[in-house]
This record gives structure tokens, sequence and C-alpha cells, in this order.
């Protein structure tokens, strides 16, 4: 069953490190209409900042391609959220998306998948190689009584 989306954005820019704010920005901005908690919205940017970056270090390593970022809302109170490239892809997601797996080499965490996956209720991740690959993100704002 497909769930009426009531309001997104889409945003799309170059794959350069200055622009993970400007997507932590425009998606905070977008989900302050659901009324979220200071520690909802912390987790929701710090989702789209692992996203993003992951797409800027690891889809992009010999280039500057292009994130595309779409946010919406959906059932009143979801806020779901794509970070697409058309990159390298993901030869193994399931090692990927291991804590401490990295191929971005020493000065990165390999905590990416894992950050996003416990300040979402639901992450999915889809990646072709030499394709892209595509992160779905969701997250439900409860409202306040």
């Amino acid at each position: 069953m497909r769930v009426k989306c009531s309001n997104y954005i889409k945003l799309e820019f170059p794959a350069r490190s200055a622009n993970e704010s400007l997507a932590r920005s425009a998606v905070a901005a977008f989900a302050a209409q659901l009324d979220p908690t200071l520690d909802e919205l912390g987790d929701i940017k710090t989702a789209v900042s692992e996203a993003v970056t992951n797409a800027i270090v690891h889809a992009y390593p010999e280039q500057i391609g292009t994130v595309y970022l779409r946010a919406q809302i959906t059932g009143g109170d979801t806020l779901e959220l794509t970070v697409k490239d058309k990159g390298q892809g993901i030869a193994d997601i399931s090692q990927a998306m291991e804590p401490l797996y990295t191929t971005g080499g020493d000065d990165r965490s390999g905590m990416g998948f894992t950050i996003m996956e416990s300040f979402m209720d639901n992450l999915h991740v889809r990646s072709v190689p030499g394709k892209g690959t595509t992160v779905n993100m969701r997250r439900r704002i409860r409202r306040k009584v």
C-alpha cells in the first residue's frame, strides 16, 4: 500500500563537502513542519549528514558527481528521505553496513550506515556497482500531546 505524500522537496547538488551542511539545513527546515523535538531533529540531521557524506566520499572518489536528495512527508507524521548518487556503487551492501567497515581510508570511521540505522526508524540501501546507490530512510515524528 502506498501512503499519500502531503509535501516534498527535491534538491540536487554537486558532491562537494561544503554541500553537506546545505543538505542538513534544508532537511531540518523541511522537517520542522512536523514539530519534531530538538533530539528528533538532531537525529534526522545526523542521518542526512551520514548519507550525503557517504555519497560525496565513496560514490565519486575521483570526480565531482551529483547528489540527489528528496524529503517528503507521508501519512501526516512520517518523514521519508532519499539520498541518491550515480557513482561507483557498492559491491557488497551487507559488508558495507557492518560497523567499522570502510573503503574511505584511515580518516573514516565506518559507522555511517550504523548511525543512520540507529537514528531512523527504517533504513534501506540499494546499489548497483558502476551505476550508483540509493539510501531510503524513514522517521515517524510523534505528535505532542
